[in-house]
């Protein structure tokens, strides 16, 4: 690794320790750097960004990413995602967008134009991914038009029924010995499951 810089220096350096250790010092550091200089030519795009650069650009577009619970993948097509909002709108503009965003066939774009009503029909199952094409649709539509959100998932839901109970006592009286500020107008006691 040391040929690098030593290929710079006259011939005689060679047989010199010093140089050849120096040397061999300062390759790691070109090498460090032209890592760096490679990473910031690569944060330049979105599809190749680091995790800094993500972050960077979420920033500058007001994203609050989760890291946590969206892939890297996801969070690089939401940047570009929202690059690619501009109107004018058209309904093969958006559907063009949703398949990009969410995948080819699985959005389905509607626009009834007597009732002033833009259907989006979709069969998305991540929540992340929901709000994306819910921030999509708002940000994209004529402010004219209606959004309706209809699913084309299958499936079961289950519901489950939870019934509490919590205690209100109310701490004013209305003869003045209630003083501002001493006591709260309300306190809550506990919160006791009933079913």
């Amino acid at each position: 690794m040391s040929e690098r810089i030593l290929a710079y220096l006259p011939g005689f350096y060679c047989d010199i320790k010093d140089f050849t250790e120096l040397a061999a010092a300062e390759d790691a550091e070109f090498a460090l750097m032209s890592a760096a200089v490679d990473q910031l030519f690569d944060d330049q795009f979105v599809l190749t960004s680091s995790i800094q650069g993500l972050k960077r650009r979420e920033s500058m577009l007001g994203i609050a990413a989760d890291p946590a619970k969206e892939s890297v993948e996801f969070r690089r097509r939401r940047i570009l995602n929202r690059y690619q909002t501009k109107p004018p709108f058209t309904a093969r503009y958006l559907q063009q967008l949703l398949d990009t965003l969410v995948g080819p066939g699985m959005t389905v774009v509607k626009v009834d134009v007597q009732q002033f009503l833009l259907m989006v029909t979709a069969s998305i199952e991540n929540a992340n991914v929901f709000r994306e094409v819910v921030h999509l649709v708002e940000t994209i539509k004529p402010v004219h038009l209606i959004y309706q959100q209809n699913t084309a998932l299958e499936g079961e839901i289950k519901l489950e029924e939870h019934i509490s109970m919590k205690r209100m006592t109310w701490n004013y009286k209305l003869d003045g010995s209630w003083q501002l500020g001493i006591k709260p107008f309300l306190t809550y006691g506990t919160e006791v499951p009933i079913k």
